[in-house]
């Protein structure tokens, strides 16, 4: 049985990418630096504060500084360009209550401030950040914490992502993979739109067909 739904934030609960944008732009400003490169906006997506900060300050002789600015940084004001993904709320209402319901996120301290904002921390079970954890995704570590918490296998969850990372972070996991509005990625399941969630669920429950189809 499907006991166990995970999320991705950024890109599954969100459209984040022009708060994500502002966000490092603001920081490449304050050290006098050109905006984010286009090849920078997908690795920003999908990769911790610090990776993220390393990626477009390569090169930048005083990376302590930039680090210690972002961690007094405040991000608040971007969290209100995040925009909901439409029908999550009817799917997290479809998921109870026979689902447990978790996150496995790349952010790190804004997570908790961008749920409570949003009005969305109460739909959560478990929240696992990359601050959480030794190794953030695609390292199976918080996805481990995850089904260990709950005390269920790998065939009992599904995880749903966006991003190469989340691709594979999956398959670090062994645990089926279902690719959110984005058709390029290897996945075992496709999802265009919440609405469609239910009858994915359904289908799922349906047949049984929780065994993911690639291992690491």
């Amino acid at each position: 049985m499907l006991k166990l739904v995970a999320f991705d934030c950024d890109g599954v609960l969100f459209d984040s990418q022009q708060a994500n944008i502002a966000f490092y732009n603001a920081i490449l400003a304050h050290f006098d630096r050109p905006p984010l490169a286009p090849e920078a906006v997908g690795y920003i997506h999908s990769h911790t504060v610090w990776e993220s900060l390393h990626h477009i300050f390569s090169g930048y002789a005083d990376i302590e500084s930039v680090l210690h600015f972002a961690r007094s940084f405040d991000y608040s004001p971007f969290i209100s360009m995040m925009v909901e993904e439409p029908f999550l709320r009817e799917f997290f209402q479809f998921l109870r209550p026979g689902c447990y319901v978790a996150l496995a996120t790349n952010r790190t301290t804004t997570t908790g401030a961008v749920l409570a904002y949003h009005g969305l921390a109460d739909n959560f079970d478990l929240v696992v950040s990359a601050q959480d954890v030794s190794y953030p995704k695609p390292h199976p570590e918080s996805f481990v914490r995850i089904l260990e918490h709950f005390r269920l296998s790998p065939q009992e969850a599904i995880f749903i992502g966006d991003s190469r990372v989340d691709e594979q972070f999956a398959a670090n996991a062994g645990v089926p993979f279902v690719a959110y509005r984005n058709p390029g990625l290897t996945a075992d399941y496709h999802l265009d739109s919440f609405a469609a969630g239910p009858d994915l669920i359904r289908g799922l429950v349906r047949n049984q067909t929780f065994e993911p189809r690639r291992k690491s």
